[in-house]
This record gives structure tokens, C-alpha cells and sequence, in this order.
């Protein structure tokens, strides 16, 4: 069974994953359509970690799912940035973890996303 992952595991996950986008584009060659990637795919990567501690202060279980689904949005982008980096001579096995530790970061988002949803709707149709 995989550990449990606290609140603030997640934060720390976050933040360690758009560190390691960052170092990892540096690798990339120099010129204007990596640049843009690069800057890209830096917004991209580190947003989920501000807009996590922004949904941990959500002031709704709606506001808490729109933030949760901001985040997804991002790692969602920061998937496909990163599909580009390793077509456009990014260290191809460095990009493919990251990569992984994307695709795990967005079913994280989901099953929270869908769990608060579903416990939303729960509490509704026991108010009703």
C-alpha cells in the first residue's frame, strides 16, 4: 500500500516537481522556440504549487474544487510542455520521469477533485 499523502506531502511533491522542470530545462539547447518552451513550461510546472496552497485556504468546498481544478489545468499544460522538451533535444530520460511524476500528479488532482465533488453532492442529498 502506498504511503498516505498528507496535505502537506503534496505541497512538498509540488514544489519539488517544478524544481526539477526547472533544472531540467536549463539542458535545453539555446534558441527562440526553446526559450519559449522554456518559459513556458517553468509557468506551467511551478503554478500547481501556489494555486495547492491557495486551495488549501479555499473558503468553499466549491472554491476548494475550482482551485483543485486549476492546478490539474496546469499539470495538464506542463504535460504537454514537457512532450515538446523531449522532441526539441530535452535529456530524454530526465523529461520521461518528469513526465511520470506528472501523469501521478494529475490522478492525484483527480480523484481529490472527484472525492470532493462527490462528498458535495453527498451532503446536498442529505440536506434535501
Amino acid at each position: 500500500m502506498p504511503p498516505t499523502l498528507t496535505p502537506d506531502t503534496l505541497s512538498d511533491r509540488l514544489i519539488d516537481f517544478g524544481a526539477a522542470v526547472c533544472e531540467a530545462i536549463r539542458e535545453l539547447p539555446k534558441g527562440l522556440v526553446t526559450n519559449h518552451l522554456a518559459r513556458q513550461v517553468i509557468r506551467s510546472a511551478t503554478s500547481p504549487a501556489a494555486n495547492y496552497a491557495e486551495a488549501r485556504s479555499a473558503e468553499s468546498r466549491r472554491d476548494f474544487v475550482h482551485k483543485m481544478q486549476v492546478c490539474l489545468k496546469e499539470l495538464r499544460e506542463t504535460s504537454l510542455w514537457l512532450r515538446f522538451a523531449a522532441r526539441l533535444g530535452g535529456p530524454k530520460a530526465e523529461v520521461g520521469a518528469l513526465e511520470a511524476e506528472c501523469q501521478e500528479l494529475i490522478a492525484v488532482f483527480v480523484r481529490s477533485i472527484n472525492t470532493a465533488k462527490a462528498s458535495g453532492s453527498q451532503r446536498r442529498g442529505a440536506t434535501s
